[in-house]
């Protein structure tokens, strides 16, 4: 007798998409094992620290750049200045390198299908890039700032740092604004890298994905030296490149800093949610792909034009964005002649006096009172007077500013000498120039705390 038994197969189980934290972690070792990103990743935490100690060695120093003038008084100084540089030319280049490409090298390579029937998940994959890229930029910033401040404290010291009122931080004070500065410097940055996805996903292959970054950054660095209304000027992420500045002064300017950082927040967020778009909607069968053509425009240049005309919009009817006046450049000037004027008593061992003692006032005319006494430029001309306990005579000083479209100015002393002329004092870190023969200052755009 014969039986018969029938085999039954189990149907196979349905694929599942790769885990997140895989696809995380073979993205950023895809990203670390390009040369060019280790390079960035050893010059930023190397080269920043063997510029400013370089600088610290030298008798000359940037004066014409933000807290250059005193890296020879205090290590924290070094890694403002490379801040500065870094807002300019480092974070747009460095977001093109590694958010700009991040996409686009699956293009070139030809590698989108394999990346698909590993992962199985586009938005996966999406997030992934995403979250790895963002890694390496973090570390790449990390790294200036530690690199900076390693270099200024080693070579020069933990020493107190004039502000931009020129009201001395102490250390610990200097310390956490520094980070505070490298921090804000953050919502700028990822407002580049998510251009750089965007421009990454949209262009496909060509070049000027890989360059979007810094061609924004170039174009709003454009935008913030014309003479524009502040709104405008603030609803661009790159002013919080330079909104830090206000940290330094006392009170603290915070209502520049958090609307730079809230509007390249926002441009982060739009921008990244629009490369998603894109990326979602691409046909992967199309081998040849070099970008959405129209589509990439619509879906990707539009919505962050509506993005800053609402950003205009709001700030215009939400603050009182009056610029630079006659008003706001006296009140800053004789506030830092009155805070520097006392550093200046202390480093040549006059008696002690106070900023209400000295009741510092400032009269200031822009081109000799013939144009408009207010905007930027290099003919600002200043009187500042003050009083001495004891002395009937009111003491007078000539300065010339050149005051940027950002509202920072340089203040050059133009007599008498023995007040704001060349001269070395010593001080505790070895002879210095006259702290009241030039400084810097800083002009808040946004009336808050002036109204205080």
């Amino acid at each position: 007798m014969t039986t018969t038994t029938d085999t039954v197969t189990a149907a196979p189980a349905p694929a599942r998409p790769v885990p997140l934290s895989r696809g995380y972690r073979f993205e950023l070792v895809k990203l670390v094992a390009q040369w060019r990103v280790r390079l960035l990743v050893l010059a930023c935490w190397i080269a920043p620290g063997l510029f400013v100690a370089g600088v610290a060695q030298q008798s000359t120093l940037p004066s014409d750049t933000l807290f250059g003038r005193w890296m020879h008084a205090t290590g924290w100084a070094g890694p403002l200045v490379i801040l500065g540089f870094a807002g300019t030319w480092a974070l747009p280049l460095l977001t093109s390198m590694v958010a700009g490409d991040v996409f686009a090298v699956e293009d070139r390579l030809g590698t989108w299908r394999h990346l698909l029937v590993a992962v199985r998940s586009p938005r996966r994959i999406f997030a992934a890039k995403v979250l790895a890229s963002v890694t390496v930029i973090l570390l790449l910033v990390a790294g200036l700032a530690c690199s900076a401040t390693v270099g200024g404290l080693a070579s020069v010291g933990n020493h107190p740092l004039v502000g931009l009122d020129g009201h001395p931080l102490a250390p610990s004070d200097a310390a956490v604004r520094v980070l505070l500065a490298w921090v804000a410097a953050l919502a700028p940055t990822l407002a580049l890298a998510a251009i750089g996805l965007l421009g990454s996903v949209a262009l496909g292959r060509s070049p000027t994905g890989l360059l979007l970054p810094a061609l924004v950054a170039l174009g709003m660095q454009i935008a913030q030296m014309l003479p524009l209304p502040v709104a405008v000027r603030l609803a661009l992420p790159g002013y919080a490149f330079v909104s830090w500045n206000g940290l330094f002064t006392d009170p603290v300017q915070l209502a520049p800093l958090l609307t730079g950082v809230a509007v390249s927040l926002a441009w982060a967020v739009l921008a990244t949610a629009l490369a998603q778009v894109l990326f979602l909607r691409r046909d992967f069968t199309q081998l040849a792909h070099d970008g959405g053509g129209r589509r990439a425009f619509t879906v990707g240049v539009l919505p962050l034009a509506g993005l800053t005309a609402l950003s205009i919009a709001l700030i215009t009817v939400t603050t009182d964005s009056t610029g630079i006046t006659q008003t706001k450049v006296q009140r800053s000037l004789a506030t830092a002649f009155a805070h520097l004027y006392r550093v200046q008593t202390g480093q040549l061992h006059r008696p002690a006096v106070t900023e209400a003692q000295l009741r510092a006032s400032a009269a200031c005319t822009k081109s000799d009172g013939r144009a408009a006494q207010q905007g930027a430029g290099n003919d600002w001309r200043c009187v500042v007077t003050w009083h001495l306990p004891g002395v009937p005579v009111t003491g007078t000083a000539v300065y010339q500013l050149d005051v940027g479209s950002d509202g920072r100015f340089v203040a050059d002393g133009d007599g008498p000498k023995e007040v704001n002329g060349y001269f070395l004092v010593r001080t505790p870190t070895g002879d210095a120039p006259n702290p009241l023969w030039q400084f810097d200052g800083n002009v808040e755009l946004l009336d808050t705390t002036s109204k205080g």
